[in-house]
Parts: C-alpha cells; sequence; structure tokens
C-alpha cells in the first residue's frame, strides 16, 4: 500500500542503513520495524531512569504500575 510518511531525516537514514544491511527495500524495514514496535507487549521497551529534575533524582522504578484502583486498595488497608 502506498502512503506518504513525514519521517525525520535520521530516521529515514537509519532504515536506509538497516535496509542494506539486511537486503530489503526501506519500505519493506520501515513496514518491518513498526510491526514489531506495533505487536510488542510494553515491557519489551526498555525504560528509560527519569531524569533528575532540580537536583532531586527520582526512584527507580520497581517493575510494578501504580493505578487508580490500587491506590484506592492501599487507602482503604490504611484506614483501618
Amino acid at each position: 500500500m502506498r502512503t506518504t510518511l513525514d519521517i525525520a531525516d535520521d530516521v529515514l537514514q537509519a532504515a536506509k542503513e538497516r535496509a542494506q544491511r539486511e537486503k530489503k527495500t526501506v519500505g519493506a524495514m520501515i513496514s518491518d520495524l513498526a510491526r514489531r514496535a506495533l505487536t510488542s507487549p510494553p515491557e519489551a521497551h526498555s525504560v528509560k531512569e527519569p531524569e533528575a529534575v532540580y537536583g532531586l533524582r527520582p526512584f527507580a522504578p520497581r517493575g510494578g504500575i501504580v493505578t487508580n484502583e490500587l491506590i484506592d486498595k492501599l487507602r482503604e488497608e490504611d484506614a483501618y
């Protein structure tokens, strides 16, 4: 399928280089990369440590996701 996309110059150059190394067309390479990114679970992506703001260093992530439900549950437990 043909379509028009705005792709940053550095991203296009990296895709061209990778396509050449893997003997693929640039379109096929970009499709493969997009497919992998869109079908992989979020945990598969690396998580950067948050940057310090105003000299305060944030805690490193511990692997759990904090949801509103979890916060409500902890509040209820703390109330007793």
